[in-house]
């Protein structure tokens, strides 16, 4: 897959077939698109393009409403590639580009930069100014400007029954197995693994605290979680737990921190990566070391048998 880090870098191809969108999770429904566009791209002859922005529009236009993403670019870039698109156009997204109207991105953009033979798009997508641009505004302009443009039903895509805003709010709740269901890949969240307090390994069960990089992915739910960790390409199960840890700590910051099963090596500024499977309790305050030492055993068993280990 190529990647292009804006519409101006964008090269030319045979017969380019397009869609545009931000494709935040790349979760099942988004993938009825993909797999249509990599369809028609075939039947052309063509290359399939996506037309995508960084940072997401409403982070831009509605800052205040702190809108936290499911995939940090990396993730969404490694996403589309394995989803087979031929070509990545990732293009910042400003207040001034905003203002661009519907007749301005069809023109400039769709025709002029990218050569759009046919565009595929989702029901009910809007683009330009203000969402002024609406399919029907597209079967206008095909004819004009030489291309055609499929829509996907809302059958097709209500038969998944599946959105972002819909995974954002399981993920809040704690409820992974039904994102990773719409997702269909177990949610991940990146780090490097940084230096805590050393509690954990007071009382038999070290962590990894992880330093989540990216301030824009969404954390899920306080509580504890059955995972996989990724680390130094391998792959090991694990508990994790996301909250303030109010047993040992007078804080309130959050944490993510990682107990990995049978490991024992110092994994300090490591790249780790969790993809969680299950979620098996709140977070709560323990009277003391020895209590939450047992409640963590249990936690253990529980995790191990989530993960089939």
């Amino acid at each position: 897959m190529k990647v292009y880090r804006g519409i101006d870098e964008f090269e030319n191809v045979e017969n380019a077939v397009v869609t545009t969108g931000t494709f935040d999770g790349v979760h099942v429904g988004h993938r009825k698109i993909l797999n249509r566009l990599g369809q028609v791209a075939e039947n052309v002859n063509g290359e399939s393009v996506l037309l995508t922005f960084y940072p997401h529009p409403r982070s831009v236009l509605q800052p205040e409403s702190q809108i936290k993403m499911l995939n940090t670019l990396d993730e969404k870039i490694d996403l589309l590639e394995k989803a087979g698109i031929d070509n990545l156009i990732i293009h910042p997204f400003t207040k001034e580009f905003s203002r661009t109207s519907s007749v301005e991105f069809v023109r400039d953009i769709l025709v002029n930069k990218i050569g759009t033979k046919k565009l595929v798009i989702g029901y009910d997508h809007h683009f330009g100014r203000n969402r002024e641009g609406s399919f029907e505004h597209l079967k206008e302009f095909g004819p004009v400007y030489g291309f055609d443009v499929e829509e996907i039903s809302a059958l097709d895509i209500d038969e998944v029954n599946v959105s972002s805003t819909k995974i954002r709010k399981a993920l809040e709740e704690g409820d992974v197995q039904t994102a990773n269901t719409f997702l269909s890949y177990s949610y991940p969240l990146s780090g490097k693994v940084i230096e805590g307090e050393k509690l954990g390994r007071s009382i038999g069960y070290p962590t990894a605290n992880i330093d989540i990089e990216e301030s824009i992915k969404l954390i899920p739910a306080n509580g504890v979680y059955a995972v996989k960790v990724k680390v130094g390409g391998e792959q090991f199960n694990g508990m994790l737990n996301i909250g303030v840890r109010p047993t040992v700590s007078q804080s309130q910051d959050k944490s993510v921190e990682v107990n990995i099963f049978d490991f024992d090596s110092d994994i300090y500024s490591d790249e780790i990566t969790v993809e969680f499977k299950q979620r098996i309790r709140n977070e709560k305050k323990f009277n003391s070391g020895e209590e939450l030492a047992e409640q963590l055993k249990q936690d253990k068993e529980v995790c191990q048998e989530a993960l089939g280990a």
